[in-house]
C-alpha cells in the first residue's frame, strides 16, 4: 500500500479501462509501519500507542503523534490525486473518535470492577481499525478524483454499535452493491463480535480477504505482495538461482506458513480452500507475470521439491528419560506442559527414551524449561534452525539420500529429521549458524 502508485499503475489500471475497471473488491491493509504505531512493532516489539494503555499510561500525546504521522504519509499521495484537506480531516476525525472511544476504556479499566483483559482486547482492536481505515479512505479519494467510481466499504464498524459477527457484517455491507459498476475498497480490518484481533492477531488483513472471497465467490483470489513466492529465498540464494513457483496447493501453503513464509495466513485460508477459491500470488511489480495459482487439488505431474525454506529462529527442546520406554501415553504430560504454557511446537520427532521439539524462540518460557526439568531426567535447550523441502509431490525415492549428501559435502550435521506419510515437507534440523549455508547447498542440489 506504501507504493500505491505501483498498485494503480501495476494493478488498478494495469490493461484496463472504461467497464474493464469495475467488478473488482480490493482489501486493503494500513500503510508500512502504521499498525505498529498505533500497536507494537511486529518484528522488534517496540512499543505503539496500545503500550501507554496497557500501562495505563498518558496515551493522547502518543495517538495525536500518531495523526502527524498519517497526515504526513496523506502528503505523499498528494501527487496521486489525493484531496489533502479531505484526507487530513478524515483521518483527524477518525483518530479524534477513537481517542473518545478508548478514554472511556481506560476509565473503566481504571475502575477495577471489569476484567482488564477484554478492556484491553478491545482498545486493541479500535487501534488496529484505524490504519486500515485510513488506507482505505485515501485509496477511495484518489481514484474517485481520478474519474474512477469507487466505493469505500469501511468494515470497521466505527459508526454503529450493531452486535453482528464478522462473516454478517461483510455480508451486510456488500448486499446490494452493483459491482459491475463500481470498484469497492474494503477495510482490511472487520468489526465484529468476536474480535477479529483476538481470534487472528495481526493476521487479520488477510482473513478479511478470504472472508469476503466466500461471500462473493469471485472467479479467482489474487494476493499482491512485493515479492514472487519463490523455490527459495532470493536473498540468500540469490536472484537467478530461484524461480517463482508456478502453481502448487493449500496443504504446501500450510507448510510455508508453518515456517513464517506465509503466502497467506493459516487461518485465512482455510476458508478459501474448503469453498474451492483459487487464490493466485502475484509480485505488484511484474504485473505481466502469472505469478503462483493456489488450487485446492493440485499436484504436480513432475516429482520435485517446490520450494526450500525454513527459519532460524528457533530452539530445539529435547527431553530424555529412560522410563520413557514402552510407557503408554508419556508424552501426554510433556504435551500438558507445552499446552499450560500456550506453546505449540512446529517438529516433533521420538525414540524409545528422548522426544525432541522445536518450538519458536519467541515462545521459548523459563517456566516451561523448569517444568520439564522437574519431572524429567534431562532436558536439553539450545538454538537451533529448520530447513523443510516442501512440494506437492516429492515422494521420490533418494531425495532425502541426496538432501543428506548435499548438505554432508558443505560440513553440516543433521540434528534431527522428519516426515509425515503424505510427504509434502522434509523438516531437517541443523545448527543455527548453518541455517544460511544449508538454504544455499540445498537450493543448489535440488532446486
Amino acid at each position: 500500500m506504501t507504493a500505491f502508485a505501483d498498485v494503480l499503475q501495476n494493478i488498478i489500471f494495469h490493461n484496463r479501462q472504461g467497464a474493464e475497471l469495475y467488478n473488482r473488491i480490493f482489501v486493503v491493509s494500513a500503510y508500512a509501519n502504521v499498525t505498529n504505531w498505533l500497536l507494537e512493532n511486529k518484528k522488534t516489539g517496540a512499543p505503539g500507542v496500545y503500550h501507554h494503555i496497557t500501562q495505563y499510561r498518558e496515551f493522547r500525546q502518543a495517538l495525536q503523534d500518531v495523526a502527524t504521522k498519517l497526515k504526513a504519509l496523506n502528503k505523499t499521495y498528494e501527487p496521486l490525486g489525493l484531496d489533502l484537506a479531505v484526507a487530513d480531516a478524515a483521518i483527524q476525525q477518525r483518530i479524534n473518535q477513537a481517542q473518545t472511544y478508548l478514554e472511556s476504556l481506560t476509565n473503566v479499566l481504571a475502575s477495577g470492577y471489569v476484567n482488564s483483559a477484554n478492556i484491553l482486547q478491545a482498545a486493541r482492536e479500535i487501534l488496529a481499525s484505524i490504519g486500515e481505515a485510513h488506507s482505505a479512505f485515501n485509496s477511495v479519494n484518489i481514484l474517485q478524483n481520478r474519474g474512477v467510481n469507487a466505493t469505500l466499504v469501511d468494515l470497521s464498524g466505527f459508526d454503529d454499535a450493531e452486535a453482528l459477527t464478522i462473516d454478517e457484517r461483510i455480508k451486510q455491507a456488500f448486499a446490494g452493491i452493483d459491482f459491475t459498476r463500481t470498484i469497492c475498497i474494503a477495510t482490511g480490518y472487520t468489526k465484529g463480535t468476536e474480535g477479529i484481533m483476538r481470534e487472528f492477531d495481526r493476521g487479520y488483513s488477510e482473513v478479511t480477504f478470504s472472508k469476503i472471497a466466500v461471500a462473493v465467490r469471485p472467479q479467482e483470489a489474487v494476493i499482491h505482495k512485493e515479492y514472487h513466492l519463490c523455490s527459495a529465498d532470493p536473498q540468500l540464494v540469490g536472484l537467478d538461482q530461484c524461480r517463482p513457483v508456478g502453481f502448487t496447493n493449500y496443504d504446501v501453503a500450510d507448510q510455508l506458513a508453518d515456517v513464517g513464509m506465509e503466502a497467506i495466513h493459516p487461518k485465512a485460508s482455510k476458508p478459501l480452500e474448503i469453498n474451492a477459491i483459487d487464490l493466485r500470488i502475484k509480485n505488484t511489480f511484474e504485473p505481466e507475470h502469472p505469478g503462483t495459482l493456489i488450487t485446492r487439488d493440485y499436484v504436480s505431474t513432475k516429482k520435485h521439491v517446490e520450494v526450500i525454506t525454513g527459519t532460524d529462529r528457533v530452539v530445539l527442546i529435547d527431553v530424555y528419560d529412560p522410563l520413557m520406554v514402552g510407557t503408554v501415553g508419556f508424552d501426554l504430560h510433556l504435551m500438558q506442559a507445552f499446552y499450560d504454557l500456550d506453546i505449540s511446537y512446529i517438529f516433533k520427532a521420538t525414540s524409545a527414551n528422548s522426544i525432541t521439539l522445536l518450538i519458536w524462540e519467541k515462545d521459548l518460557k523459563a517456566e516451561l524449561v523448569a517444568a520439564l526439568e522437574a519431572r524429567y531426567e534431562k532436558v536439553t535447550v539450545e538454538n537451533a534452525a529448520m530447513v523443510c523441502l516442501i512440494g506437492s509431490n516429492i515422494d521420490e525415492p533418494g531425495l532425502l539420500a541426496r538432501a543428506a549428501g548435499a548438505l554432508a559435502d558443505e560440513g553440516i550435521n543433521i540434528l534431527s529429521a522428519g516426515f509425515t506419510l503424505r510427504k509434502v515437507n522434509i523438516q531437517l534440523i541443523v545448527s543455527r549458524e548453518q541455517y544460511e549455508d544449508s538454504i544455499i547447498a540445498l537450493n543448489k542440489a535440488l532446486g
